[in-house]
């Protein structure tokens, strides 16, 4: 059994995608060109945004959106943003790479997402900005996120990396329910195993903010608006031709292939019923697309081993909490109880689109015994 297979997934698409590839090829338009901007029309629609600006990758989009708002005015070197503990690396990576001080939160033992509870004791009057993480690709929204946000004036920057076609229970900022538009902007990623992947690296910033797309677009134009004219000291980040083409063919498939991961994740709700196993919460219908579909257990290892052994294939996603990587050593002392227990206990079991039932049964079957 594969943990996950891109071949199997594109399969049911693979004439669309390489009809695709060959009409960029034809064009001799590689980068910034009309499939480029096709996507980003398609994706406002999709998610019911104003704003879509493709960037190279996930990390940059979330970069970008804070560089943006530095240059507005709006953030300093130096200002608070608060971030869960346990999300990948690159959530940390756009916060200190524009110069702000990352604030680490712990996370919900029931969600493994930021716990909400807690975030107000963490502001301070450097506190800028919030980024809770769709992790896994379950919503990380709230009323109380929302209020918390309005009584002290903070920015809502959504990491939604893992949760493209996640819908909250409750409405967002601009009266919005899709993941990727909750908040004043969010960054997604298109690394080709997210749930909307590409064939290659690629990422956007999704917006209602004309005035931060903008910003987002020049700067990842190298700083430029018009061709030589150069406002800001930029990067050079944008989501090429050909990935564009890609995803323009794959969104079209995205809720359908959400909906087999939901399919999957009930099964195994309903089939794993080993009482040393935590599965997670299936939520209200569409709040969470399952990008992975993790259980803890404390016997973590040992299960990984007996899995193994039977040819099942798993994940740890994340076996470090961020305080506590090597690249953060001034963090290392912070001590934050459940993200550090639930990263000595999740387990990621193969979730994708392609998997059978027979699949889904076995690995319950294996997991039971």
């Amino acid at each position: 059994m594969d943990f996950l297979n891109l071949n199997k997934i594109s399969e049911p698409y693979r004439k669309e995608l390489v009809e695709a590839a060959t009409e960029v090829i034809n064009s001799g338009c590689y980068i910034r060109g009309e499939k480029c901007k096709e996507f980003e029309d398609l994706l406002c629609r999709y998610l019911g945004c104003n704003y879509v600006v493709g960037t190279g990758n996930g990390l940059d989009a979330l970069k970008l959106i804070f560089r943006a708002y530095i240059e507005m005015g709006v953030m300093a070197e130096g200002d608070e943003v608060i971030l869960p503990a346990n999300t990948f690396i690159a959530t940390m990576i756009a916060v200190t790479e524009n110069r702000l001080n990352p604030v680490i939160a712990d996370i919900d033992a029931t969600t493994l997402n930021l716990d909400i509870d807690n975030i107000e004791k963490l502001i301070t009057p450097r506190t800028k900005a919030i980024i809770p993480v769709h992790l896994y690709g379950r919503c990380c929204w709230s009323n109380q996120l929302k209020d918390i946000a309005h009584k002290y004036n903070l920015k809502i920057v959504e990491d939604n990396a893992q949760a493209m076609g996640a819908k909250s229970i409750v409405k967002g900022l601009n009266n919005s329910y899709m993941c990727g538009t909750l908040g004043d902007a969010a960054a997604t990623s298109f690394y080709p195993v997210k749930n909307l992947g590409a064939l290659g690296d690629g990422g956007a910033v999704t917006t209602n903010d004309a005035k931060l797309a903008e910003v987002v677009r020049a700067l990842s134009n190298y700083g430029s608006e018009e061709k030589y004219i150069h406002k800001y000291v930029g990067i050079n980040s944008r989501l090429d031709e050909i990935q564009a083409a890609m995803l323009c063919v794959k969104l079209k498939y995205l809720d359908i292939e959400n909906r087999r991961r939901a399919e999957i994740a009930e099964q195994y709700d309903k089939n794993i019923t080993n009482n040393k196993i935590i599965k997670p919460v299936l939520g209200e219908n569409g709040e969470c697309v399952w990008h992975q579909y993790v259980i803890r257990t404390e016997n973590r290892n040992y299960l990984m081993q007996k899995l193994e052994e039977q040819g099942i294939p798993t994940m740890i996603h994340y076996p470090t909490p961020l305080h506590k990587h090597e690249a953060y050593k001034e963090y290392n002392t912070l001590h934050l109880p459940i993200a550090e227990k639930c990263a000595t206990e999740i387990l990621s079991l193969p979730i994708n689109p392609a998997m059978s039932d027979d699949d889904v049964l076995m690995v319950a079957e294996v997991v039971n015994k």
